[in-house]
């Protein structure tokens, strides 16, 4: 191994931040609002752009089904239309036939409302049809990108954020954006057109019916949305993240039953599900209770509306200004036309709803990205020696302070480098770093020569691979487990010499063979059905399968107790003899089988060398140690005698 160097022996810590541009996202982020109870005013005026931006970038999404949507608002006019004229034809009809004409004179009249009672029907399918198609398809879309984008930021762009949140924007709030098509802009759209034509026919046949029509229109369709909308404004605007606060709540208990048992928190926090279940239920039974007000000052708006036309249909016959059959076609459109309107008040809570899904799915979408893959990438060395990192910085995305600052050290083929530190000193940050998962901010990462960051990202995690602390089991068997290391490769059925060979190396093999089912025996999910040891030597069975050239361990032993965690430690370094390895630990017992330490403090290298040389020198090295051998005699002397 070569020392950088500006590191041999103990170093003064250091906070200097590096001096790189820090990685940007392509967009602006939309934040998520805040507690409104205060700044709701203000959060309205400044957030208005964005907002806005949000609907028009939904509206960009369906760009490519604009021809369907734009079928789907003519199919959904079509069937307002034939409502209407089902309606005024038999009013006529009705009329007419109360004269006792020959019935030649009424075949015209009969003939089209039953064209109009199908039309109605067939038109109303045929929109819900195409309409549905288009936005499914989109809304698939829209999902693979946001999957997509949370594969491109884990684990590294994904800190701080909770996995209810990310699975309630994933589904719900995915969902949800449907809505803003197929409940708000083709309603619109078929109540405008329907609208216009229907006071235009009106107003044909009367004018003073046609404009009181009109003003009823305006009112159901326009005030009564803009009053409800106003009143369901905070609710619609917290229903999202309510939505998310329970998810994640949820999730935590699935996931925590048996620590939060233990802990005897399950009562608490079982009680902070219902407290946010109660909360969107109130949410959403006030967006309900709006929505039911404006229904109901639709209805009432109707009905004042059909009045208004019948008295001035009335006087107008009295005057011989309309024939009488006709009398019935100015009072009973009216009634036919307001069902253009009478959903636009929800349409418009719905509106409010997809905006600020809309608005959470962008978050994702936009938020910067921990690694930036190049456009041309440089193609992969066959071996990554030397891997050499010199000055390097990083920062997680929206953190002032670097996670590292001035790391530099060189691994060579078969070198074994152990990087220890408190926690937050960087350790799992720099393991990001060499996979790739963050970029650094300045510095350099090179495998033999080649920048890693001008290399693709899947390319370098060829040449480097992880074996995690929270290492992830598939409720699967033990041999599909395994066999993901061999997802780029054919592996016959009958190719188990090389799991077994990995399950020796990782001291699993002699359990494995007194298994029932042997390799077919099921983990369960999360691997439950393994000790917490059996977990991480599986996990270690899988990156000595994928015969990484250079293998990350961090923190194995984590969450493992003393002596469990120790023995793993030592199968793990003697199951990687030979390998190149760094090793990532708070623990110092059994480095000596490695050939260089790294100490982390703060971000930066405080103390390198060998374990004998930093064991005897003074330093940070020696005090971890001293701490955690008195650590151990507490330990031990709490343990009961047999």
């Amino acid at each position: 191994a070569e020392a950088e160097p500006a590191g041999a022996g103990e170093a003064g810590p250091g906070t200097g931040a590096g001096t790189g541009a820090a990685v940007r996202p392509e967009t602006a982020v939309i934040p998520a609002p805040r507690d409104p109870d205060a700044t709701e005013a203000a959060a309205e005026e400044t957030a208005g752009t964005a907002r806005g931006a949000a609907l028009a970038r939904l509206r960009g999404t369906a760009r490519a089904r604009r021809a369907r949507l734009g079928l789907a608002l003519l199919l959904g006019s079509l069937a307002l239309g034939s409502a209407v004229g089902l309606m005024a034809t038999s009013g006529w009809l009705i009329s007419r036939a109360a004269q006792q004409p020959p019935v030649l004179y009424l075949l015209v009249a009969v003939t089209a409302t039953r064209a109009f009672g199908i039309g109605r029907a067939v038109f109303r399918y045929a929109e819900r049809l195409v309409a549905h198609d288009a936005v499914f398809r989109m809304l698939a879309d829209v999902r693979v990108a946001v999957f997509q984008r949370l594969e491109r930021l884990a684990p590294a762009g994904l800190t701080g954020r909770r996995r209810g949140d990310l699975l309630s924007r994933l589904v719900a709030d995915v969902d949800a954006v449907q809505d803003y098509f197929l409940r708000w802009l083709l309603p619109v759209g078929a109540a405008v057109l329907v609208g216009v034509g229907t006071v235009g026919f009106t107003g044909w046949l009367l004018p003073e019916a046609g404009a009181i029509l009109a003003a009823g229109l305006l009112l159901a369709g326009v005030g009564v949305p803009v009053l409800s909308g106003a009143l369901a404004r905070r609710a619609e605007r917290q229903l999202a993240p309510a939505r998310g606060r329970l998810a994640t709540r949820v999730v935590e208990v699935l996931t925590g039953t048996a620590e939060l048992t233990v802990a005897g928190a399950l009562t608490a926090r079982t009680e902070a599900v219902r407290r946010a279940d109660r909360d969107l239920t109130a949410l959403a039974s006030r967006s309900a209770a709006v929505a039911g007000t404006g229904a109901g000052l639709s209805a009432l708006l109707c009905g004042l509306t059909t009045a208004a036309a019948a008295v001035a249909g009335v006087q107008a016959v009295h005057a011989g200004r309309l024939e009488g059959v006709l009398l019935a076609v100015v009072v009973l459109t009216p009634l036919a036309a307001f069902e253009a309107v009478t959903g636009l008040p929800l349409a418009v809570q719905y509106r409010r709803r997809t905006r600020h899904a809309a608005e959470r799915v962008f978050d994702v979408l936009d938020a910067p990205a921990p690694v930036r893959e190049p456009v041309a990438p440089a193609a992969a060395p066959a071996t990554p020696f030397p891997l050499v990192v010199r000055d390097l910085t990083a920062r997680h995305p929206g953190q002032g302070r670097p996670a590292l600052d001035g790391v530099g050290f060189t691994l060579r083929a078969g070198h074994r480098l152990a990087v220890v530190g408190a926690s937050g000193s960087g350790k799992t940050t720099l393991a990001q770093v060499l996979l790739r998962f963050l970029d650094q901010e300045s510095g350099t990462y090179t495998l033999a020569g080649t920048e890693a960051r001008e290399a693709d990202g899947d390319a370098v995690r060829r040449l480097v691979g992880l074996c995690a602390q929270d290492a992830h089991l598939f409720d699967s068997s033990l041999r599909e487990n395994l066999r993901l290391a061999r997802r780029d490769r054919e592996t016959p059925d009958g190719a188990d010499q090389d799991v077994w060979d990995a399950l020796g190396r990782a001291r699993l093999a002699d359990w494995v063979r007194g298994l029932p089912d042997g390799l077919d025996t099921m983990v369960g999910e999360h691997g439950a059905r393994l000790s917490g040891g059996q977990r991480q030597r599986l996990a270690l069975a899988r990156a000595l399968l994928a015969d990484f050239p250079v293998l990350v361990l961090d923190e194995p032993a984590e969450h493992l107790d003393l002596a469990t965690a120790d023995a793993l430690t030592a199968d793990l370094l003697a199951a990687t003899e030979g390998r190149t390895t760094v090793l990532i630990t708070h623990r110092l017992t059994g480095l000596d089988a490695v050939d260089e330490v790294l100490v982390l403090d703060g971000g930066r290298i405080v103390q390198r060398g060998s374990p004998a040389e930093l064991a005897a020198a003074e330093g940070p090295f020696r005090r971890m140690r001293e701490r955690e051998r008195a650590v151990e005699a507490a330990y031990g002397a709490a343990q009961p005698v047999a």
